[in-house]
């Protein structure tokens, strides 16, 4: 009967945590729509945004531990470089990053039915394959910076496949282009957001769980080179990983209304 009760749990919470995600983006999305499209436009879609993932975060009704290792606010601006082990990592960004915060992500994110024109318009996407691509989005990245604007990337490039245990090798970006701005990186821990929403190849998968995110010191560029980007790489990779916690290390599996000893090895982990 406890595994019934717990499936049933499961689905209920992830019909509740579904509809506090979508129902704001919905009734927000004209406005977004319309503010996408002009050329001063960013900063409302910006703020709608931080409103829609404070609203989704907050009725979820999970804890969300905030540590904050400096004293007074983030130099602006600066380079944030986060850990990615899940799809709500940029909701966290978005709520726990004050002021206007312009994103570097995949370029796939653009596809996204309704919601990827108006990220690919107000953000900034990249295709790593693309040599040009990746050429576009440094311009425009670098003009954010000298416009005194910060910017998140998932160093990673992409969610990792064993996220609170092992993070993936970092790409050059985030630290070459802090360099040629002379600005500091923040780097961002999120090691629990993985047992809320893993990523998962068939159907979605919520399980209520407290969160956190760590704000490490602001890490200076100045006087550094692009050949000091290995050591730089390999620092912020050591403080995230620090982040993980035992509880995180293993993602959570998908539920089921049978006795455990009834499921398949399919279906476990």
């Amino acid at each position: 009967m406890r595994h019934k009760l717990r499936y049933l749990g499961h689905r209920l919470y992830t019909t509740w945590a579904t509809f506090w995600f979508i129902v704001p983006f919905v009734l927000t999305y004209p406005v977004q729509w319309y503010f996408s499209r002009r050329p001063d436009g960013g900063r409302v879609v910006h703020a709608i945004n931080r409103f829609w993932s404070w609203l989704s975060i907050t009725m979820w009704g999970v804890p969300v531990e905030v540590v904050r290792e400096s004293q007074g606010p983030n130099p602006q601006p600066c380079v944030y470089v986060a850990n990615h082990g899940s799809y709500i990592d940029i909701m966290m960004l978005f709520k726990y990053i004050p002021g206007f915060l312009n994103m570097m992500g995949k370029a796939s994110l653009a596809k996204v039915p309704v919601w990827g024109s108006i990220f690919g318009r107000v953000y900034i996407t990249v295709d790593r394959a693309s040599a040009v691509s990746r050429g576009r989005a440094m311009v425009a990245a670098r003009r954010n910076l000298a416009e005194g604007k910060s910017i998140a990337i998932f160093a990673e490039g992409r969610i990792s496949p064993t996220p609170g245990k092992e993070l993936l090798p970092f790409l050059d970006g985030a630290f070459q282009m802090a360099i040629e701005a002379g600005v500091p990186i923040v780097p961002v821990g999120m090691p629990l957001n993985h047992m809320f929403m893993p990523d998962v190849e068939k159907g979605l998968r919520v399980r209520y769980h407290r969160l956190k995110i760590v704000f490490h010191p602001p890490i200076p560029t100045a006087g550094l080179t692009l050949a000091d980007i290995p050591e730089l790489k390999a620092r912020v990779s050591a403080q995230l990983a620090a982040d993980f916690l035992p509880e995180g290390a293993v993602k959570p599996g998908p539920s089921t209304w049978r006795a455990p000893s009834a499921v398949a090895p399919s279906e476990q982990g």
